[in-house]
């Protein structure tokens, strides 16, 4: 997790906020630790409170009934073309 946060700060640069859900406690504990090291604030979603995130909600469930149920993917190329 932090590895692929890395590159990403790397590639976009370094965030004001980070919002997240709290995640397992050993990775929540640790990524909370590196963002504080990285000058990066934090906002958590409440646990059970998917209403607080509701655009990432309303489109993971778009995203998962008009595509994912719809197509089997062979290879990581078709994936790309199919969602783009």
């Amino acid at each position: 997790m932090i590895w692929s946060l890395e590159q990403l700060f790397q590639e976009y640069g370094r965030p004001a906020c980070l919002c997240s859900d709290n995640g397992p406690e050993l990775v929540s504990a640790a990524v909370q630790a590196w963002l504080k090291d990285k000058y990066v604030d934090t906002r958590y979603i409440d646990p059970g409170s998917p209403w607080q995130n509701a655009y990432s909600e309303s489109f993971n469930s778009i995203f998962r009934t008009t595509c994912m149920d719809r197509w089997v993917f062979s290879s990581m190329t078709k994936a790309r073309v199919v969602i783009n």
